[in-house]
């Protein structure tokens, strides 16, 4: 049984990824629909909040966006803006997702999401998205305590994982992220197509059982 784990946003999810020609805006009308310039909320909430203190788990994300939406000229509700960025962020790669259950069929592997997500929105893909009913579990940083490609993120998986008599096999969007799980020992895989999981030779035998 060989660990095979996931990324989301770029890799399971369409939307925010270090290729940027394949990147998806979830707040591209988000001045229009909610009154918030999407620049200013990247740069006072999602640089100075989200990737220092929400995406490690250190605080909540409502909690956050009740503090900073003020400041950006909101006064309603975060759960308002969660639910809008929770909804407008959840593209789905169907067919990868149909490559997953594939591998879960063929019974040669156990499979994981790895990922730089905050608790709420790791639970919204889990539940809501239907990854409970494919994946064996979920790795994502809030849950850890560290973001990839801190060699924590992938110390913490492993000591989940426990032994094991292959290397995991990873794949990722971001060719910085796959040169660190390379360097912790895992077999890393830039993914930018579908080819990039279907073509691999591991994965390829796996789905011609």
């Amino acid at each position: 049984m060989r660990s095979v784990l996931f990324d989301v946003d770029g890799v399971l999810v369409y939307g925010y990824t270090a290729q940027k020609d394949r990147l998806r805006r979830w707040d591209e009308h988000l001045l229009a629909d909610l009154g918030i310039d999407p620049s200013a909320f990247r740069d006072l909430f999602i640089r100075q909040v989200f990737e220092k203190e929400v995406l490690t788990g250190r605080k909540a994300l409502l909690s956050a966006l009740e503090v900073t939406l003020p400041q950006l000229g909101f006064h309603g509700s975060p759960f308002i803006v969660a639910s809008y960025w929770l909804n407008r962020d959840s593209h789905l790669n169907i067919q990868l997702l149909d490559v997953v259950r594939h591998l879960r069929r063929a019974g040669g592997s156990r499979l994981y999401v790895a990922t730089n997500q905050e608790h709420m929105r790791a639970f919204h893909l889990w539940n809501r998205h239907g990854f409970e009913n494919i994946f064996d579990d979920m790795f994502h940083a809030a849950r850890l305590g560290a973001l990839k490609p801190n060699p924590a993120f992938f110390e913490r998986i492993a000591s989940v994982l426990g032994p094991q008599s292959e290397p995991p096999l990873f794949f990722d969007d971001s060719e910085a992220v796959v040169d660190a799980a390379k360097a912790f020992g895992w077999e890393g895989v830039v993914y930018n197509q579908l080819s990039d999981c279907t073509g691999h030779p591991w994965v390829s035998r796996e789905l011609s059982r």
